[in-house]
């Protein structure tokens, strides 16, 4: 069974289950056999200087990417997806966004975009010269149009299940889906997506139960979505920019086999304590589907500081 304890192996091999790999991205990525996973999915670093990074022009970062990108095409299975999760790069105060110049790097080698999805997310860092970004862009590309998706396992409840067909040869007979209906492709998990059909995935930040020292960190849930729609039990899912793991621990979670590339030492340990903590039970993580957290209004911090109440006062003497 997949679901049971698994050793963690340092190279691929696919009678194993679960690889977490030391290495350069590039170079492990050409040792891995062509058409053999079902879905990559990763984040790649955004070029803005992050302790793991070396910030560098975006011309040279595409560069360096693209042949990333073409390797990653390379291994990904016949019917398999590539999700590729961007933001923005900023010089200068002027704002590149990174999905704009990414697609046209997966479309040369053939791929086709199936979704341009959006994730909103309420935290982040504040801008002082434009508005705060709240929100990135996973890119959803196929190798081909044979490939798999299943929705089923990600529908969302209908706002609406009563609602019935008004005319017709249905007339009278439910008009929804009985398992729920189609997300939108505006991730929002989960209280909205009851009412909306939007997914309401939070960002990892200090007060999120997944925490670890890095800080760029996936949600396990956002990833978590993706490996039910877009892979089978004992499917391949491989991220070539691994971090601490988030996207091994998704697919493990959904009986998948999971494999990462991380080239820093730290994180690449970081990984394996949290599989590890995953496999006995251990490890905090925030539920798929748990709602995120609303304020009542009665907590301090949800409070107008009365320093702010009197500023606003006096503006109108």
């Amino acid at each position: 069974m997949l679901n049971d304890f698994h050793p963690i192996c340092h190279e691929f091999n696919e009678n194993e289950h679960i690889v977490i790999c030391q290495d350069d991205a590039l170079m492990q990525l050409k040792k891995l056999p062509a058409n053999t996973f079902k879905l990559l999915v990763s984040s790649p670093p955004y070029n803005i200087g992050k302790s793991y990074e070396q910030r560098m022009s975006l011309n040279d970062y595409l560069e360096w990417l693209k042949e990333i990108i073409a390797e990653m095409f390379r291994v990904t299975a016949q019917n398999g997806s590539i999700v590729w999760q961007v933001g923005n790069y900023v010089d200068a105060g002027e704002v590149f966004p990174l999905d704009i110049y990414f697609y046209p790097l997966f479309k040369e080698l053939g791929m086709r975009l199936r979704n341009r999805i959006i994730w909103h997310f309420d935290h982040g860092l504040h801008a002082s010269k434009r508005f705060s970004g709240r929100y990135e862009v996973l890119l959803w590309f196929t190798k081909g149009d044979m490939y798999t998706f299943n929705l089923d396992s990600v529908r969302v409840p209908s706002k609406y299940p009563g609602k019935l067909h008004y005319k017709g040869e249905k007339t009278g007979q439910p008009s929804g889906n009985p398992l729920g209906k189609n997300p939108s492709d505006y991730w929002q998990i989960i209280s909205q997506e009851w009412e909306t059909g939007r997914i309401e995935i939070p960002n990892v930040k200090s007060n999120h139960p997944e925490k670890t020292e890095h800080p760029c960190q996936f949600p396990i849930e956002l990833i978590e979505r993706c490996v039910l729609a877009l892979t089978n039990e004992e499917d391949w899912v491989l991220d070539p920019f691994g971090g601490v793991g988030s996207s091994v621990i998704a697919a493990i979670k959904q009986n998948r086999r999971g494999m990462m590339i991380e080239r820093e030492p730290a994180y690449n340990d970081a990984a394996k304590e949290r599989v590890s903590t995953f496999q006995n039970g251990t490890l905090k993580i925030r539920p798929l589907g748990k709602p995120v957290h609303q304020p009542s209004g009665r907590e301090k911090v949800a409070q107008i500081p009365g320093q702010w109440l009197d500023q606003k006062q006096r503006s109108l003497l």
